[in-house]
């Protein structure tokens, strides 16, 4: 836990000066998903440029597109 609080802390530091809460949690949201997305890939819960184009073709002529 020690780790996650020195990067959280690492990833402030680096912003600018004049930064807002908002800001700060933008920035914390976007590291949480890339990490999540990482985690997805070496667990191997990704899918295929073509099966993602066969999944929006599904879902386009359900919607009546």
């Amino acid at each position: 836990m020690a780790q996650v609080k020195e990067e959280v802390i690492q990833l402030i530091e680096n912003l600018p000066d004049e930064c807002s809460i908002s800001d700060i949690m933008a920035e914390l949201y976007f590291k949480q998903k890339v990490e999540e997305g990482l985690y997805d890939i070496e667990q191997g819960r990704i899918l295929s440029q073509e099966e993602i184009r066969k999944q929006m073709a599904q879902w386009a002529k359900s919607i009546g597109r």
